[in-house]
């Protein structure tokens, strides 16, 4: 399995949803490559924000690793199912569909808790006391996704 966390800048959502998941996937067992992008090229290169990088922390999983890319169309092809951050993350990776097919490989993170209500994953970059509050959510869909499979 082959999935791909999306958001904005690929430095506070995605690195938080990748690493919760790939502790989440390793915890039971799973053989799973996960990723993460952001759809815009801002801080490729970048680590994660500090202040994901320290909520992670708080919950023993270390992404200081990761390194902010920017989402191509070939992530189509590379992943099994791509998850999005919000809305707007979902709108603008189905902008860039090369085929029907592909969509089917996206949804949006929080529809594992929450089918089909299209909640979104609030940005906490510009508020330090959300960081754990998105952390928190982050996990109970990577759990719900997990727990799918086992």
């Amino acid at each position: 399995m082959r999935i791909l966390m999306v958001c904005l800048g690929n430095i506070c959502r995605s690195p938080l949803a990748e690493g919760i998941l790939r502790h989440h996937a390793e915890q039971n067992g799973l053989d799973w490559e996960i990723d993460s992008a952001g759809t815009g090229g801002w801080h490729v290169g970048d680590p994660p924000d500090p202040r994901s990088i320290k909520v992670a922390r708080q919950f023993g999983i270390d992404i200081t690793a990761q390194r902010a890319r920017q989402f191509k169309v070939a992530d189509f092809d590379l992943f099994d199912q791509i998850f999005v951050m919000d809305t707007g993350n979902l709108r603008d990776i189905l902008r860039l569909v090369p085929s029907q097919e592909y969509s089917k490989k996206v949804a949006l993170m929080l529809d594992q808790v929450y089918p089909e209500k299209l909640k979104s994953v609030p940005d906490p970059y510009y508020n330090d006391d959300a960081f754990e509050p998105v952390f928190r959510m982050l996990d109970k869909a990577c759990a719900a996704y997990i727990a799918k499979f086992l």
